[in-house]
């Protein structure tokens, strides 16, 4: 308590001895938790009174909204118009033209500095985010492009761990009478809500912005948003570029238009690029690598700007015109695998004049489409189970509380420190208490064992956790599924004649296409590649591929597509050198 009092000077000194001492008491009771955002980082937040009053990321302190309403001056504050906070708190951040500008001036800030977000005619925040420019940078853009990265606001996920209060109503320290004439900047800033940055920038700040903690459903609908947010920086120069062609006779909105391309470059990929051996297709590869290489020169597909928003959600109507079957083979990954050719949208479907040269080409390319890859983010994570309530509920957890292996030896540090169950005579030692000899000794051991060593204390603790997974791919939300995550199984059989064929399983599991995987190696090593169900599985396939093939895979999986060698399992089948495969 006597370091946060201190940490928290640090970062706020304009907080008085009093003000701190009020926002970290010495005898009121401090609850610590750990939440994740919907990237998967760890964030700790300290509670007061039953509500939120700072977060930590990164060793950074940040004061929520909470605090914010007690001491409303702490941070510089930037006011806003009042139907702008419902896209903050949807995942938008915080635009320059929505930013009100008081005859007094913009506060001076630096890029990087932690600023609050008030609306106009309040002087409570509602917001804290980082600002991406400072003040003068801000002018002198025209207050124009993204201003502040937002982190955390009213009515978001962490808002929602408090008691849910509103904020109160604050008079202005100054009246701006003059902002109400500049109305009109709310339309304008309604038009360009970003998605989470991911601009580089300099500051140390700026990562923080991707830790989104709002409604995670929100997060869910903001899929891509990466690519979004990139294509923002040029969006007023395509937005007058559109207006100009609707002006030249389109009279289509631009959303149309995106769903008309998106129409167009589907029966195209069907029609041309997709054959009966190329299912089941992963979804993610079907939008990748088929259907953007139909896309005319010039335009580019982008979900968001389409009524569709998601593109399972396109192909969950292109399925319900019976064009095709989706299913998820894999928890989180949807392949597609039936497709209708003879539906008569396919058959009618004509490829636009000046696009089969074009798709010519980009089929010679074809080859390289593996090079797409981007190996997935595996983070093994910990569920707290019925039995090891006692020994976590100390530290604010309860039954399926999602930990990390370095949060759960923290957790069991602290655990064992509070209650001073070190040995005295040889600190490598524990002493095993009541909580510690339910949860962690097996009833035969528990008359036997009065003490254990650290590692052997955290080793038992870690196997009777429920087994958990993250898997992060390229682009897409953090997929949490119970057990350990399978490795791919490669192994060696033995068919008719003696002749050996290398197996390939679980591929799915890490956003790899059995089908390219197949293609590839069957170019590379000038041998027959098949593919059929994998044994013992549902809606799963596996690679078969004539001889030991073992050394090219490796090179493969591992070089190519950057895959942890502790997530392949066969490669010591390899042969050895100087003998035949």
């Amino acid at each position: 308590r006597r370091k946060l009092r201190s940490d928290v000077a640090a970062a706020f000194p304009s907080l008085s001895t009093e003000q701190l001492a009020e926002l970290v008491p010495n005898k009121e009771e401090l609850n610590v938790i750990k939440i994740y955002s919907h990237k998967g980082e760890a964030i700790t937040v300290y509670m007061n009174h039953r509500n939120p009053i700072l977060f930590e990321v990164e060793k950074v302190l940040y004061p929520t909204v909470y605090t914010l309403w007690v001491y409303p001056d702490l941070l510089p504050a930037f006011a806003t118009w009042p139907p702008v906070l419902q896209k903050l708190a949807g995942g938008a951040d915080l635009m320059l033209p929505g930013v009100v500008v008081p005859p007094s001036g913009l506060p001076q800030v630096q890029r990087g500095t932690l600023c609050a977000v008030t609306l106009l005619g309040n002087r409570a925040p509602v917001a804290v985010g980082v600002a991406t420019m400072s003040t003068e940078e801000m002018l002198a853009a025209g207050m124009k492009g993204k201003g502040f990265a937002v982190l955390h606001t009213h009515l978001d996920h962490l808002w929602e761990y408090g008691d849910k209060s509103s904020p109160p109503t604050l008079a202005p320290l100054v009246t701006d009478s003059a902002a109400v004439e500049n109305a009109g900047d709310e339309e304008e800033l309604q038009g360009k809500e970003p998605g989470s940055s991911c601009s580089p920038e300099p500051e140390q700040h700026v990562d923080i912005r991707d830790l989104s903690l709002r409604d995670r459903d929100t997060c869910a609908e903001l899929l891509g948003k990466e690519e979004l947010h990139e294509n923002r920086a040029a969006q007023p120069a395509e937005d007058a570029s559109t207006e100009g062609q609707q002006e030249a006779g389109d009279s289509r909105t631009p959303q149309e238009q995106m769903d008309a391309l998106f129409n167009q470059c589907f029966f195209h990929a069907l029609k041309c690029k997709v054959k009966k051996s190329d299912l089941p297709l992963l979804t993610s590869t079907f939008l990748g690598s088929h259907m953007v290489s139909c896309c005319p020169a010039g335009k580019q597909l982008d979900i968001k700007k389409s009524s569709y928003k998601k593109f399972s959600k396109f192909l969950q109507c292109m399925q319900q015109q019976r064009i095709l079957q989706v299913k998820e083979l894999s928890r989180g990954v949807e392949s597609i695998v039936d497709v209708d050719w003879k539906h008569p949208d396919i058959k009618a479907f004509a490829v636009p004049e000046g696009l089969s040269s074009a798709s010519a080409a980009q089929d010679s390319k074809s080859e390289d489409r593996e090079q797409v890859y981007h190996a997935p983010e595996i983070i093994p994570l910990y569920g707290v189970s019925t039995k090891m309530i006692p020994l976590f509920q100390e530290s604010g957890h309860r039954k399926g509380s999602i930990l990390s292996s370095s949060e759960v030896r923290n957790i069991i540090i602290n655990y064992v420190k509070s209650n001073e169950l070190v040995d005295e005579t040889n600190k490598n030692f524990v002493k095993v208490n009541a909580i510690l000899c339910d949860c962690l000794l097996d009833k035969s051991e528990q008359d036997e064992i009065s003490h254990l060593k650290w590692d052997e204390l955290l080793s038992r603790c870690l196997e009777r956790l429920q087994p958990l997974h993250q898997v992060t791919f390229s682009g897409q939300e953090p997929v949490v599924r119970k057990g350990n995550i399978e490795p791919i199984d490669i192994s060696i059989a033995q068919r008719s004649s003696n002749k050996k064929v290398t197996i390939i399983k679980n591929l799915e599991l890490y956003g790899l296409d059995p089908q390219c995987v197949a293609n590839t190696l069957q170019q590379k090593v000038q041998a027959s590649a098949t593919i059929s169900p994998a044994p013992g599985t549902k809606d799963r396939v596996q690679v078969q591929i004539q001889g030991n093939q073992i050394h090219h895979l490796a090179k493969m999986l591992l070089e190519e597509y950057q895959l942890p060698r502790k997530y392949i399992q066969g490669l010591d089948k390899a042969p050895k050198l100087g003998r035949k495969k």
